[in-house]
């Protein structure tokens, strides 16, 4: 595992979050981009996993298809099922012309749900890490 690689896959998935959280905040509420960062942000996390464990992820949005790839390697995984599949259908399509509608009830959840994912054991203990090794000057 290249440490370096996998503390860029966290960053890349903290900044989608923290883009959620900020355009959340913001008066004027997109909430399918809010949706799309958060949906991002998870994507990010599990690739990083994934690599972390010396996986090459797939070229692919499936939220489902890649934390079920991660269940093989840690069944707790299987604690954020529901988070993903919500998650999964603002992974892509949505950033095309309009197939869903999107609530403020949506980006509430989907701010929830990236939340639970980055604080599940395997996330929340990878990213620690990352954030360990950086502070220690390991690559």
């Amino acid at each position: 595992m290249n440490s370096e690689d996998v503390k860029e896959w966290m960053d890349i998935a903290d900044n989608d979050f923290d883009s959620a959280l900020l355009l959340y905040e913001s008066p004027r509420k997109h909430y399918e981009i809010i949706c799309y960062h958060c949906a991002q942000a998870v994507e990010k996390y599990i690739k990083g996993y994934l690599i972390s464990k010396n996986s090459v992820p797939q070229k692919t949005h499936d939220l489902r298809f890649l934390n079920n790839l991660c269940g093989e390697l840690d069944k707790s995984f299987e604690n954020i099922i529901t988070e993903c599949a919500f998650l999964n259908k603002f992974a892509n399509d949505i950033r095309y012309p309009h197939k869903y509608e999107t609530s403020e009830n949506d980006a509430a959840y989907a701010i929830s749900s990236v939340e639970k994912i980055r604080n599940s054991k395997p996330i929340h203990d990878l990213r620690k890490k990352t954030i360990n090794d950086e502070e220690n000057g390991i690559k």
